[in-house]
Formats: C-alpha cells, structure tokens, sequence
C-alpha cells in the first residue's frame, strides 16, 4: 500500500467514525424520547395522546420517505445555521442526525411494543408513575431489541455518511467518489469498500454481543 493511499484512507475512516458517532449520539438522543412518546401516547397506552400520536407519527413518515440525498440537501440551510457552513463532517452530521432520529424512533416504539402489557400493568396496579413504568419496565424489558435496533440504525448511518460524501462531507463516500471515482483510482475504491465492510461487520458483532450479553443478566436476575 503506497503511503499516499494509506494517508487517504485513514483521514477518511477518521471523518467517517467521526460523523457516525457524533451523529449517533444525538440521533438516539433526539429518537429515544419519540419513540417512548409514540408508545405511551398510542391508543390503549399508559398516557394516551391521541392527536399528538398522530402528529407526530406523521412527521416520522414524512422524513423517513424522503430520499437521503434530498433529505441533506433539504437540511443544508439548517446545517449552515448552526455549524456556519454547509461543507464538511460538521455539517452533515446536522442532516445525518435529523434523518437517523425518526428511524431510531421507530426502533425504540417496536421494541417497547414488544413488552408484556400483563407487566405494564402490575406495575399500574403497585402505583408507578408514567415515568416509572419508562424506567423501570418499558425500556428496562425492551433493551435487548433496542441494542439490535440500534445496532442496524448505527450500520444505516454508516450508509448515510457515504452519501453524504458526495456533497463535499468528507470521509470514505467523498473519498471513494473524489479519488476512487473521479481520478480512476481503483485501489482508493477498494481500500473504502473493505474498510465499510470492516466497520460494519464490527458494529454488527458489537451489537450482537451486547444483545447477548443483556439477554443473559436478565435471565439471570429473572
């Protein structure tokens, strides 16, 4: 490997971790709390809100339909607003982290869909609050599909990170398509393609042991 390539590839594996974590973080920041509001708002949950469920599922559907391309494009005012510019990691990460947070949102309400309503209401009957039921039994009984979940949200903003590059964000998608695409070099397109796989592979085997690993200390305490 020739040590321009080496180069090339560790600033944008280095770009691209960068924007996967930061823009994890606050979509799951943004996306817990929708999702938790989706379910206890929902018809027969334990704080119904009909209108607002409804509001606010609407405005999940209508983010998740559009394209991501469009969706950056879309949000590239905003991203400028707040990191004073529309090029680089930081400000994609804007649009990265408003287009992850409906799909982590809905991860987080069919996980918690998932719990036994039978827990939910002894939890009732003993006088738990709202947030004590969140606390202590929704999110608690709900992790291990949440870890999965999260898991495939995290591997989707890898794809979101590449898509991004073509608009000027940096890491390994503008570096496959400036160097590897662009400049016909091919050792730059492969390099980029094993190291997402490498990245992917990782978060995937990451997840699935944590799922694991929760499954069985709750088991074990069950």
């Amino acid at each position: 490997m020739s040590s321009d390539l080496a180069k090339l590839l560790l600033i944008g594996t280095q770009e691209t971790l960068y924007m996967v974590l930061i823009s994890a973080i606050i979509a799951f920041c943004l996306g817990v709390p929708i999702g938790v509001l989706l379910v206890i708002s929902d018809k027969g949950g334990i704080f119904p809100l009909l209108k607002v469920n409804k509001i606010v599922g609407f405005m999940i559907n209508v983010i998740r339909s559009m394209p991501e391309m469009i969706l950056i494009i879309i949000l590239l005012p905003l991203a400028k607003f707040i990191v004073g510019t529309t090029l680089g990691a930081n400000a994609a990460i804007v649009s990265i982290s408003i287009g992850s947070a409906p799909f982590i949102a809905r991860i987080i309400e069919n996980s918690l869909k998932e719990v036994e309503f039978g827990k939910i209401e002894a939890a009732e009957s003993m006088g738990a609050t709202t947030f004590e039921i969140i606390k202590r039994v929704l999110l608690p009984e709900a992790l291990p599909s949440i870890a999965r979940g999260i898991t495939i949200a995290i591997i989707g903003i890898i794809g979101f990170t590449a898509i991004a590059g073509a608009i000027g964000a940096g890491g390994l998608g503008s570096l496959a398509i400036r160097f590897g695409y662009q400049r016909f070099r091919t050792d730059v397109l492969i390099g980029t393609v094993v190291i997402l796989i490498v990245i992917v592979q990782s978060i995937q085997l990451l997840g699935d042991f944590i799922a694991k690993a929760i499954n069985k200390k709750r088991f074990k305490f069950e």
